[in-house]
């Protein structure tokens, strides 16, 4: 299987690419941009990489982000993991970015856009791969602030596919950003938005209601509502679930745990995917080992798996089709 899972065509459509900041990455940065950070060597960096529940890790991971300060940062980040995912044949990714956590430290589009943008071009002539941005707004922040990074983000508009919702779940419903995802929608950005990680069901059902997003990233507490889970069977509303990253944030306390197969045996569209992989432990392949080990899909429900996350993409449909054969 493992050999299978490694040859295979993936597409990824759930992973920050702040938070493929690899420790000796962000010591490398904070060297250039002579920022001094709280450890004192790549051991101390590592070790910090702990954590006890989604805050823990956001402290550490808007620490790890101050390091990126110039257009060729931004590009090394997104370079390096986009070579990592050719190495690993995902051949597309719907890569997730925090404009507001570089907008607070005076670091603006214009200067970290570019820096992507030529990166990806770069990882697409080099290496084939595909990639498409999502601008996502921080949920612990206000409306008016992700409002005001959609206006900032305008004149990059061609270079991003969607919008979507991240950071602190707890105390910060998707209703509150209702206006911001109406207003992206309407200036023709697909929508997607977290939810059901640390907080319950009716987060996602208040995500389809409120901002009607088109994916569910983690959606992994459905297991709590009966009747919500046959509607999302039922309307195949793709969930992005994160394996490694749902037992490194103790949602689930191991991965023999994890409700994956059991949603994908119930007939929901899951995917499978890394979320921060330098954080928690594992890039896609590894999610998928991981999972594999622990809970003993066959190869029909891997290829299932493959085949939902390709269908869920916002690639266009000839593009799906095409992959989806490489799949069967």
């Amino acid at each position: 299987m493992k050999a299978l899972i490694e040859r295979l065509p993936k597409v990824e459509l759930h992973l920050h690419i702040e938070g493929t900041l690899e420790p000796s990455l962000m010591l490398e940065l904070a060297e250039r941009n002579q920022i001094q950070l709280p450890y004192q060597n790549l051991k101390e960096v590592q070790a910090a990489y702990q954590f006890t529940d989604l805050q823990s890790f956001l402290d550490l991971y808007y620490l790890g982000a101050g390091v990126l300060v110039t257009e060729d940062d931004f590009y090394t980040l997104m370079l390096s993991y986009l070579r990592r995912a050719a190495a690993e044949n995902i051949v597309h990714c719907e890569v997730m970015f925090d404009p507001q956590t570089h907008l607070l430290r005076g670091i603006g589009f214009e200067i970290f856009m570019p820096g992507f943008v030529k990166a990806i071009a770069e990882a697409e002539r080099l290496f084939g791969v595909t990639t498409y941005l999502i601008l996502c707004f921080l949920r612990d922040m206000s409306e008016d602030s992700a409002l005001e990074a959609l206006r900032l983000a305008q004149p990059f508009q061609r270079h991003i596919k969607a919008i979507g919702l991240d950071s602190a779940e707890i105390g910060h419903p998707p209703s509150k950003f209702k206006n911001a995802f109406a207003q992206g929608a309407q200036s023709g950005y697909r929508c997607v938005a977290h939810a059901g990680e640390e907080g319950g069901p009716e987060m996602i059902k208040e995500a389809l209601e409120q901002l009607k997003v088109e994916r569910i990233d983690h959606g992994v507490q459905c297991i709590q509502d009966d009747e919500l889970r046959r509607d999302l069977a039922r309307r195949k509303i793709p969930l992005t679930v994160c394996p490694l990253s749902n037992v490194k944030l103790r949602v689930f306390p191991d991965m023999e745990s994890h409700p994956l197969l059991m949603l994908l045996k119930e007939g929901l569209n899951v995917t499978v995917n890394s979320d921060d992989p330098a954080y928690f432990g594992g890039y896609l392949t590894e999610n998928f080992l991981a999972a594999y080990e622990a809970l003993s899909f066959d190869e029909q429900q891997l290829r299932q798996l493959l085949d939902n996350a390709i269908r869920s993409s916002f690639l266009p449909p000839d593009h799906k089709e095409r992959l989806v054969d490489q799949v069967w």
